[in-house]
């Protein structure tokens, strides 16, 4: 399985995702500037992943000596919607906060480790997540999926594209459709790509083709990942996600949504608080910078939308599934 984000003593390690699935680029950001343009040009990209790299970024400031603050607030200002990015950030801070009176050298040393130590706790919690969610996935059936939301957006393993692993590790006959999710194409360029390496069966549709394929009963179930949970269950994921979850619930398929709980944000009561990002009409307007509308035409490009709890079977976590009513499920996962 790919490594998408590791720390070395020349700096942070992160495949280039902007570059798969025509080839596979490893770069080196060698001080926190260079990881937070990774972030905001999606060099990296994925809720878990953008995490990790916030992490190791805060740890890359402390190492040369930057103002701490100034290293947090870059950082945090890179994407607006995963909540995951002010998580890892956060966290970091407390354990700053803890090393009061440490000598920079034992300060840094400590934000060093931390950085990594949320890097393999993510990998043990998407295998968590995935354990938990492989029993919900119908043998013999097809699994739909939106995004990426395997290996590549997280520090390994998935948590979507987990429960899918975990199902086809356990024995179950499953194959895969990939929605292409346009824009930027996750699906097609990064799903079908760690798929495809796996040995697990794919199939790439385009996004309007979701309600033909849940209509036909081929399909057992949708897994999406998330970018953030509302205290209500309301699910930000990639812009699609929303259309994907209608057509499911029209058509009788579980729509199940995988998510580590540092995604579920409980201070915000619904999902229409979550900040949506805005995202270049470049990405609409071109495709690797062929252009495929006509010039100076307007252009609405948001990163994500909001799919109703309404429409979630269920949210699949380390620590268990929750399942309606989520102000309860949600909250008692965090207990």
């Amino acid at each position: 399985m790919v490594e998408t984000i590791q720390w070395t003593d020349e700096g942070v390690v992160m495949i280039d995702q902007t570059r798969l699935p025509r080839e596979q680029v490893f770069v080196t950001c060698r001080d926190y500037k260079e990881v937070a343009e990774a972030i905001r040009s999606m060099v990296i990209r994925g809720a878990p992943a953008i995490g990790v790299a916030a992490a190791m970024g805060v740890a890359l400031g402390v190492r040369e000596g930057a103002d701490f603050e100034t290293v947090c607030q870059t950082l945090a200002q890179t994407r607006p919607t995963a909540v995951n990015l002010f998580w890892a950030i956060e966290r970091m801070r407390r354990v700053a906060a803890a090393m009061n009176g440490a000598s920079s050298g034992e300060v840094a040393a400590r934000m060093i480790e931390e950085a990594r130590g949320i890097r393999e706790d993510d990998i043990a919690i998407c295998r968590a997540i995935g354990r938990n969610g492989a029993p919900l996935v119908p043998d013999g059936k097809t699994v739909l999926t939106h995004c990426n939301a395997g290996a590549l957006a997280t520090a390994g393993y998935g948590t979507a594209l987990g429960v899918i692993r975990a199902a086809a590790e356990s024995g179950k006959q499953i194959d895969v459709f990939a929605d292409e999710t346009r824009p930027f194409l996750q699906g097609s360029r990064l799903t079908a790509w760690e798929l495809q390496q796996d040995g697990i069966a794919t199939t790439i549709i385009t996004d309007n083709m979701a309600g033909h394929f849940l209509h036909s009963g081929r399909i057992g179930c949708v897994v999406v990942g998330a970018d953030r949970i509302a205290a209500n269950g309301d699910v930000a994921n990639k812009i699609g996600t929303y259309s994907v979850a209608v057509l499911a619930k029209e058509n009788g398929v579980p729509f199940y949504v995988a998510a580590p709980v540092s995604t579920f944000d409980l201070s915000i009561p619904s999902g229409e608080a979550i900040p949506i990002e805005q995202r270049s009409a470049a990405e609409v307007t071109h495709v690797f910078g062929v252009p495929i509308a006509p010039e100076s035409i307007a252009v609405a490009n948001p990163a994500f939308d909001v799919t109703p709890a309404r429409y979630v079977t269920a949210i699949i976590c380390e620590r268990g599934v929750a399942r309606a009513p989520y102000e309860e499920s949600l909250r008692n996962m965090l207990r």
